[in-house]
């Protein structure tokens, strides 16, 4: 049995393979993240040995696509957590700091918990897709108020005087001008969003 301990990065995935029952090193592969790389890392481990795992630190951010390249081809995966690694991790860099003592050190956490223990990586299906939309809209939805918060201390440098509505940073209609004739706040500033909170600045 081999154990294929990942270092994964956003731009390169480190594999360090040891020997289950001796935790021998027996050999290593640095490739860049895609496709190709994922291929070759798959016709190298499959040159090691017809029984193997692969450990990869569940970090799906950035070893996510490499999961499901690999589940998709047959391969068994399994996730050792971040607090399962930190021992190892601790323990290992005491040598230095490298990509291989790392992917070294997911593989054996791997074998230290047990690699029937460990949770198995399996293809997600509408709960991903579910999920990537909602990252999106919450993103979405932090650029809008970060927006409009920049916005409304815009207007505020640039207007002290305005009073906004509560409910909204402009309106189509019952806008007067300003004593002294400055234009209404509907020409002065024209938002985006009839909804946008401008409770910052109502009092």
């Amino acid at each position: 049995m081999i154990v294929l301990g990942a270092d994964t990065h956003k731009r390169s995935h480190t594999i360090a393979a040891l020997a289950a029952a001796t935790g021998e090193l027996v050999g290593e592969q640095t490739v860049q993240v895609g496709a190709n790389g994922f291929a070759a890392l798959v016709v190298w481990a499959r040159g090691l040995g017809s029984e193997r795992v692969w450990a990869l630190e569940d970090c799906r951010h950035v070893s996510g696509s490499f999961e499901r390249f690999l589940i998709a081809r047959g391969e068994r995966v399994v996730r050792v957590t971040t607090k399962l690694m930190a021992d190892s991790r601790r323990q290992a860099r005491g040598r230095g700091k490298s990509d291989s003592i790392d992917a070294i050190a997911v593989a054996r956490a791997a074998l230290r918990e047990g690699l029937d223990s460990l949770p198995a990586a399996h293809l997600d299906g509408p709960e991903l897709d579910l999920r990537l939309l909602v990252d999106h809209r919450e993103r979405l939805v932090r650029q809008r108020v970060a927006l409009n918060n920049t916005r409304q201390w815009h207007l505020h440098d640039l207007w002290p005087e305005l009073r906004l509505p509560a409910a909204r940073c402009s309106t189509a209609t019952g806008a007067r001008a300003s004593p002294g004739g400055s234009p209404e706040p509907s020409r002065r500033c024209a938002c985006a969003s009839p909804a946008t909170s401008c409770a910052a600045f109502a009092n």
